[in-house]
């Protein structure tokens, strides 16, 4: 599904990425590394928020290295961002509304997010900017699934949430994959991330440092690869 190889990338003169290369998948890929690793930036990339200076992304087969943002959504890729964001002065049900209005399918894409989220349906009315952490992350994750995308990219997903959510949202992730959906993934939770991925890669100072298959297994080994 996704491919990334060989990038280069950062802002301005600023190189934040050095030759990351992380190979296809079609279900979870875990990004791991600290703060600073360039995560996050790997992240716009892929989405084409920023453009690689070096190497390609490649999505279902194909080159979409210098493809827009809005034409990387129509190929079927959805981001989340880090940050549980959402239009805090508009409802529940607005926020939602703003991706499904117009869009194929919308009404009954919308009636699934519900279906999905009970906390959505039970809080429809309520204006984003009231609801907690966790509910605003669990709207942020059904708008971008309103597009039905074919990948989705979540930016630290459980962060600063409380962890009834947490477990709520880490159980939605590994459905979705379980449903077909491909899923990037940037997580803190170490364990989750690695029992949850396919493959994973560690990231440190914009390098790979490592990578391999995903499992159980695989924990301990990511966990020792990154102590400071």
């Amino acid at each position: 599904m996704l491919e990334i190889v060989d990038i280069d990338a950062g802002y301005g003169a600023t190189k934040v990425l050095h030759g990351v290369s992380i190979p296809g998948s079609e279900k979870i890929v875990a990004v791991l590394g600290h703060n600073g690793a360039g995560k996050t930036t790997l992240l716009r990339a892929t989405i084409g928020l920023i453009r690689p200076t070096r190497g390609a992304v490649l999505f279902d087969g194909e080159d979409i290295t210098q493809l827009a943002p809005n034409r990387r959504v129509q190929r079927g890729m959805a981001y989340v961002a880090q940050g549980q964001l959402s239009f805090e002065q508009l409802t529940t049900m607005e926020n939602l509304q703003l991706v499904a209005d117009g869009r194929r399918g919308g009404k009954e894409k919308l009636a699934e997010m519900l279906e999905r989220f009970p906390a959505l349906a039970e809080f429809a009315t309520r204006k984003a900017g009231l609801l907690s952490g966790g509910q605003r992350q669990q709207l942020a994750i059904a708008r971008a699934l309103i597009t039905s995308p074919k990948l989705l990219i979540l930016d630290e997903p459980t962060e600063g949430i409380q962890p009834s959510i947490v477990a709520e949202i880490e159980k939605t992730i590994i459905g979705l994959a379980d449903e077909g959906l491909s899923v990037l993934l940037v997580e803190q939770h170490i364990g989750f991330a690695i029992e949850a991925a396919e493959r994973y890669v560690v990231l440190a100072s914009g390098r790979v440092t490592q990578s391999g298959a995903g499992g159980t297994a695989a924990v301990s080994t990511v966990r020792e690869a990154m102590v400071i």
